[in-house]
């Protein structure tokens, strides 16, 4: 028997990230330590959300599994200390030259790799940017590598966070990790209002949240008459005007004018 079986770790390197496997044979962090780990860019840094487990063998992965190198250190902290200084300075820089090349692009943010050999600036446009004058001040001014990276307006959200109109952290910066297709239909499905402002988020596109629970209006939905069908009740035939598909209940405008709600189960066949 294996007294020391091989053992993974899930870490993330931004919140509400991908997690990602990591092997940690000799080290055995706790959920919430931040760790360096190996990538195939190098080192980085990462916290651990899940903790240490045993690796099912019987199942190997696609590829071999980096490794945890060890638990984050105080020069490990000072050399991200620097990171950010660097960060800051990169993205005030930036800004004076997009403002002097008058780029078309909105820079938002400025990454820089553990050991500062590449600096990445995020940006967004309308349109395709020729930064490759931009590239080349950059260059010469820090000596690293540059990479420029344009994104949408929803992964620019997800990047700075905020807080939405629900009084909560935005939920593709707190838990999601990809965006999920949504539609004006999924408003309309769980008898939303249609006005713009009502149902977009802090990026102007519709929230995230509208896809939370649109099966299961859609399951429930699918036993209700449709809006405008006639049907038959106790105080005579209707039409159908309002679902209210959580209570199981339906309101109908029959022939007197007068509009009652009743439940689903009081429909007459």
């Amino acid at each position: 028997m294996n007294e020391n079986p091989a053992r993974k770790v899930g870490v993330q390197f931004k919140s509400g990230g991908k997690i990602y496997d990591f092997s940690c044979d000799v080290i055995f962090p706790d959920a919430g330590d931040q760790v360096v780990v190996e990538t195939e860019n190098g080192q980085a840094v990462a916290t651990v959300v899940a903790p240490p487990e045993p690796v099912d063998l019987s199942l190997p992965p696609p590829k071999p599994l980096k490794k945890v190198l060890r638990r984050l250190t105080e020069k490990d902290q000072e050399q991200l200390d620097h990171n950010r200084e660097i960060e800051q300075k990169a993205h005030a820089f930036c800004l004076q030259h997009i403002k002097s090349l008058e780029l078309p692009m909105n820079l938002f943010s400025v990454e820089s790799t553990f050991d500062a050999s590449r600096l990445t600036f995020f940006f967004t446009a309308e349109s395709r940017v020729d930064f490759r004058q931009l590239v080349k001040i950059l260059v010469k001014a820090f000596h690293v590598r540059i990479e420029m990276r344009q994104v949408g307006i929803r992964h620019q959200a997800k990047m700075c966070g905020g807080i939405g109109r629900c009084g909560r952290i935005f939920c593709c910066t707190s838990f999601l990790e990809k965006f999920d297709p949504i539609s004006i239909r999924m408003a309309k499905q769980q008898g939303l209002s249609l006005n713009p402002t009502k149902i977009s988020g802090q990026c102007g596109r519709l929230m995230c949240c509208l896809t939370f629970e649109n099966d299961i209006y859609r399951d429930l939905k699918a036993d209700f008459p449709k809006i405008g069908e006639r049907v038959n009740t106790q105080k005579g035939p209707g039409k159908v005007t309002r679902h209210n598909v959580i209570c199981n209940r339906l309101s109908v405008k029959v022939e007197n004018g007068e509009e009652v709600e009743i439940s689903l189960n009081d429909i007459i066949a």
